[in-house]
């Protein structure tokens, strides 16, 4: 896949501040274990949660998931 730009991102979710925090919250994730949504192609966490958020596999409601 060619490289993925913040863009890419700004296109699910056009707060800047709201999409570093779900990309971040979405690296920690893979980071610790979580199975990637989209080929990891020996990309580093933080490429892989862009990737997903570019594609639209999650989006702002990954902040809200974590509290109940």
């Amino acid at each position: 896949m060619a490289r993925v730009t913040v863009d890419d991102c700004l296109h699910q979710i056009p707060n800047r501040f709201q999409m570093t925090l779900s990309a971040t919250y979405r690296a920690r994730q893979i980071a610790s274990g979580a199975t990637p949504m989209v080929e990891p192609d020996r990309d580093k966490p933080t490429v892989i949660a862009l990737r997903e958020l570019a594609a639209g596999h999650f989006g702002v409601e990954i902040l809200n998931r974590g509290q109940a």
